[in-house]
């Protein structure tokens, strides 16, 4: 009588993949500056509503900041999170 064999072990899973940290910093670092012009169209924004007159440039300029300063924001967003398995 031949003793029977267990049954193989499940195939493992390789581990996630992990990110490098000094790529994570200069993610942070470079959302951090984006949040620059996002915060001074808030400002120059604001100001411009008190204001006498709407020049329309200024609205772009303010919307081109609000949207540098949400890309600032996904980008510190992406930098934080953790990557998928």
């Amino acid at each position: 009588m031949t003793p029977e064999l267990p049954p193989p072990a499940p195939p493992q899973l390789p581990p996630p993949a992990q990110r490098n940290g000094c790529l994570t910093a200069l993610m942070i670092i470079a959302g951090l500056i984006m949040l620059l012009p996002g915060l001074c169209a808030i400002i120059f924004g604001v100001g411009s509503l008190t204001g006498s007159s709407m020049d329309p440039i200024v609205t772009v300029l303010v919307v081109l900041g609000l949207f540098v300063g949400f890309l600032g924001i996904m980008l510190i967003r992406a930098a934080t999170k953790s990557p998928r398995a």
